[in-house]
Order: structure tokens, then C-alpha cells, then sequence
């Protein structure tokens, strides 16, 4: 599904994807585990191609095609969704047009089946205004039904850091889960050894590299052990993009 070699990023000076490489395979959930600084949203920013972001060296093959030179609607019509690590605010859209943009034109029966996949019951949401009266949490989950409604190929999810409170976590994954049983593949993007124990395959990521793969349990475990107290979390290589 997607193969990304040997990906380079140098911005002012900074290397901030070095020699970068992993893939996914069509139907897996591929988790990837990084303390602060160490490149995951430049990772999906990459892939997405938001904010013009091009690599320096290296490619993303996505489906056997080249696409780092394809704006982001030619890669979003092409099947990849990118989840933002902040959920959007956006005054004046209800919850309900929200899901129906997103589902190209879902109707109440669809929208309310998406929202119930998140664990949100549709009588509560469907009205409201994606605003700042919901939570980090709740937003994350409507975003989430959103990104269900458009049944994407390949999903990168950029998990935030903080934010996310006890509630919303467990029905948070099993939206993805959820997801990927309808057949989409999944790039999670994290900090949390919990979020990544839904993944068959867990990559640790180090200063812009990819540094261990394997299995849930034992990577997460490896990554406990070693990354949070590595010295690379306060010597970040570069800065992640605003």
C-alpha cells in the first residue's frame, strides 16, 4: 500500500527526516512510536504533501506511483486521508454537514451510523457546531467519524500528544480498529505505547529515522525502556512544522 525509501527532509539548515524508510502493507494497521521532536507529524505532512512539504531525497511510493510530486488533492483523490494532531474548530458547521461533506453527500442514516462507530450518540452531536464547546476529545472523535465516512485507502492518523482524555481513548480505538476493518489501511502516528497496541507492526522513530520494527508488545516495550529516557528527546534534530 505504501513504501516510503530512504525519505530525507533538510529545512534551514536542520536534518529532520534522515534516511527514512518503512512501508505498509494493504489491510494493517501500522503504528509508529516517537517522543516529541523526533519527526512524526513531518512524517505525515510528507505523505499528505500539506503546506507544500517536499522531501529532499528519497521516495513515497503510494500503490506502486511515485507521489511526491502530486499536489494533495491529486493524493487525497487517490485515496489517502490525513487526521490532523488537532482537530479542527470551525464556527458555523454543524456537526451533521460536517459528516455529510465528508461522505460525499451521507445522508442522516449514514452520518448517525458514523458518529455511533466513535462511541457518540447522534442526538447529542448531530446540531452542534464544531467549536470550542467540545472537547479535545469529542472533536478527535468526530473526526474520526469523518475520516470513516470517506472510506480512504490509507489513513494517517497524527494522534496529539495530550488532550485526549480517559473517556474518549478506548472509543477513539476502536474507531480505528473499526476502520480498518472496512478495508482501509492505517499509518498511527503516536507517543503512546497504549495507541500503538492496536497495530500489527510498531516502528520506533529516533531523530527523523526509523530505528526498530516489530510487534506491539516488544517494540512498545523497547521503546518504555530506552526512548523515554534517551537524550534525543531534549536534543531534538529539528523542529517540528508548525
Amino acid at each position: 500500500m505504501l513504501e516510503v525509501e530512504n525519505l530525507r527532509l533538510t529545512l534551514n539548515g536542520n536534518s529532520i527526516i534522515n534516511d527514512l524508510s518503512l512501508h505498509v502493507d494493504k489491510g494493517e494497521i501500522h503504528g509508529i512510536l516517537g517522543e516529541n521532536g523526533t519527526g512524526k507529524t513531518t512524517i505525515a505532512y510528507l505523505i499528505m504533501g500539506v503546506n507544500n512539504y517536499k522531501p529532499t531525497g528519497g521516495r513515497i511510493i503510494f500503490q506502486g506511483q511515485d507521489i511526491a510530486e502530486l499536489s494533495v488533492s491529486q493524493r487525497a483523490k487517490g485515496g489517502i486521508t490525513l487526521a490532523w494532531q488537532e482537530p479542527a474548530k470551525v464556527e458555523g458547521l454543524s456537526v451533521r454537514d460536517y459528516l455529510k461533506l465528508s461522505g460525499n453527500n451521507a445522508d442522516a442514516e449514514q452520518a448517525e451510523h458514523y458518529l455511533r462507530m466513535v462511541g457518540m450518540e447522534p442526538a447529542q452531536y448531530l446540531d452542534r457546531d464544531i467549536d470550542a464547546t467540545l472537547s479535545g476529545g469529542e472533536r478527535k472523535r468526530i473526526e474520526l467519524a469523518s475520516v470513516l465516512a470517506m472510506h480512504p485507502k490509507l489513513a494517517i492518523l497524527d494522534e496529539p500528544d495530550s488532550g485526549i482524555d480517559i473517556v474518549s481513548l478506548p472509543l477513539i480505538l476502536n474507531g480505528i480498529v473499526e476502520m480498518n476493518r472496512q478495508g482501509s489501511s492505517v499509518l498511527l502516528i503516536t507517543h503512546s505505547e497504549k495507541m500503538a497496541e492496536i497495530a500489527h507492526r510498531v516502528s520506533i522513530l529516533c531523530a527523523g529515522k526509523i530505528i526498530r520494527t516489530g510487534a506491539p508488545a516488544e517494540t512498545s516495550l523497547w521503546f518504555k525502556d530506552n526512548c523515554r529516557t534517551c537524550p534525543h528527546i531534549n536534543e531534538p534534530v529539528g523542529e517540528e512544522p508548525l
